[in-house]
């Protein structure tokens, strides 16, 4: 069904205006969105009860270049995405085998978006720096949610798709 189609396109573009967002937005306000980073890797809003402190990071070359790969990974999730809708919007009208080959770049940049989001922000930050035991550099809920919504997309758009009617 073509809207199946056009709906799967769609949605890999939304997950890439969001990508792109994201990156712009590190990009552009550096230094506000660092300082999520830097506390975080700092462990310095933590429960002060905590034994993980040892885990802390507190150099600034390491700090920025996690941040640096954080934000090149966002960017390439937005790109991935990008030429991945603009292949699945090219191929539409195609057969199923044609339109179920090009989802390629599509699943590429939502495995690597879940990728950034689910491990790089729940499992590392969240889990091995204790990010949710801060009040106020807590991005678990976020990350959550946007890992989750990336994996929903992820499913959908890997589900095959038949010939058109």
């Amino acid at each position: 069904m073509l809207v199946m189609r056009a709906s799967k396109a769609a949605a890999i573009a939304a997950i890439a205006f969001f990508a792109s967002l994201v990156a712009f937005g590190n990009i552009t306000d550096y230094q506000t969105n660092f300082n999520f980073v830097f506390h975080v890797f700092e462990m310095d809003t933590i429960s002060p009860s905590a034994t993980t402190e040892y885990r802390a990071i507190m150099n600034p070359l390491l700090q920025n270049g996690a941040y640096m790969l954080i934000i090149a990974a966002e960017t390439l999730t937005a790109i991935l995405c990008w030429v991945g809708a603009a292949q699945l919007f090219g191929a539409l009208r195609s057969s199923a085998a044609e339109f179920n080959r090009s989802k390629g770049f599509a699943v590429s940049g939502l495995t690597l978006g879940f990728l950034v989001w689910q491990v790089g922000f729940m499992s590392v930050g969240g889990e091995w720096f204790g990010m949710w035991m801060s009040k106020q550099w807590d991005g678990v809920p976020d990350a959550f949610r946007f890992f989750v919504t990336i994996l929903a997309v992820l499913i959908y758009v890997s589900l095959k798709d038949d010939e058109l009617a």
